[in-house]
């Protein structure tokens, strides 16, 4: 299994108004941008990203983290780009690239998806789960 290959990509123009006080994105800009690359990721394996989805199990957002690298302004791009670099019993691992047309790698991320039931308990990863993290990530 090759988990860490980055093969959801997203390619994101900045707005103006994603840009703050001191003349580059906010810093709170990227963690939206990271969740969009990974619902895009959800949604290429099939992942319920809808409250109303008759799913036994959803996906939830547990830690988030953002290593800034470059400051991005307006009016750049960036392609996003996340994986799966780990999976665990009942969580995974999922990494993030946000980068420059401009500047190159702007930002990296991390973020731990944890699997839960309706009760909200905490379940081991669902086979078909798996198998579709393996077959995306190839």
């Amino acid at each position: 299994m090759a988990l860490g290959s980055f093969p959801v990509k997203l390619e994101h123009r900045v707005a103006w108004g994603e840009m703050d006080a001191f003349g580059h994105v906010n810093n709170a800009n990227y963690l939206r941008w990271f969740e969009s690359v990974r619902i895009a990721y959800f949604e290429k394996i099939a992942v319920s990203t809808s409250a109303g989805d008759a799913s036994p199990w959803v996906p939830i957002l547990a830690r988030a983290t953002v290593d800034f690298r470059k400051p991005v302004t307006y009016p750049d791009a960036v392609t996003l780009e996340a994986t799966v670099m780990k999976l665990g019993n009942t969580s995974f691992t999922m990494g993030y690239r946000a980068t420059s047309a401009a500047l190159g790698l702007a930002a990296e991320g991390e973020g731990i998806v944890v699997v839960l039931d309706g009760a909200g308990q905490k379940l081991v990863l669902p086979d078909e789960l798996r198998r579709a993290i393996e077959v995306l990530e190839g």
